[in-house]
């Protein structure tokens, strides 16, 4: 694969299977972020689970001290005085039928899907074209008070899923924010991950740690640090 100047000049002198410790490799992908806006900064973990089996599967939501560096745009399935809550919360979409329809005909402009618990069952019939992207009790984002769980979406609080490959990738911050404010996202993400590990999951849970900005090389983390650093907060 090609690469553009720009990424050359970023991985020079970095050492492919080089392992750094997270303080390192946050402030590496600080130092070699090029691009002209501010870059995500995304962790990517592979687990030690068995993708295979729906017993395994890790989930869950996370709020970040100091937020992803996005507000995610929130829909949320409500009606009655749900509505006003969820409104009054700052959800960029409120509805009931008519929302679920408007998905139904391929509308796709949101991040997170929040539902009040008697909306579920009209929304169930989603679960084929959204997939993970249902909203869930597990993931946080099923509950009858709408209104704190859209505050707490836009105030940092993120959702983490596998991939059918065992791999979890999340945004942490931005390449703007300080060192420590991404250490400090990267081990609260960390700690929940640990957290969510689930109780038949055997050998090495945390295989590798990858972390990158958006246009900049990916650098790996020391996985026992890392865990150490997570247990620290």
């Amino acid at each position: 694969m090609k690469h553009g100047k720009r990424f050359t000049a970023a991985v020079a002198g970095l050492e492919k299977e080089q392992v750094y410790s997270p303080e390192e490799a946050l402030q590496r992908v600080k130092e070699r972020a090029s691009a002209k806006f501010d870059e995500t900064v995304d962790v990517a973990i592979k687990l030690g689970v068995d993708a295979k089996s729906g017993e395994q599967v890790v989930r869950g939501v996370v709020t970040l001290p100091h937020g992803p560096g996005k507000s995610p745009r929130v829909l949320v399935f409500a009606r009655g005085e749900a509505v006003a809550q969820a409104e009054a919360a700052g959800a960029d979409e409120v509805g009931g039928e008519e929302l679920v329809a408007k998905i139904e005909a391929g509308y796709k402009d949101f991040d997170v899907l929040v539902a009040s618990r008697d909306m579920m069952r009209v929304v169930g019939r989603l679960g084929k074209r959204l997939g993970p992207r249902m909203p869930n009790p597990k993931a946080g984002t099923v509950g009858d008070d709408v209104g704190a769980i859209v505050r707490d979406l836009k105030s940092g609080r993120v959702q983490f899923r596998m991939d059918r490959g065992g791999v979890l990738q999340v945004p942490i911050g931005r390449v703007s924010y300080q060192p420590t404010q991404l250490q400090e996202n990267f081990a609260a993400l960390l700690g929940a991950i640990l957290r969510a590990r689930p109780s038949n999951a055997k050998g090495q849970y945390l295989r590798k740690i990858s972390i990158s900005s958006t246009m900049g090389p990916s650098l790996l983390i020391d996985t026992n640090q890392a865990q150490s650093a997570a247990e620290v907060m």
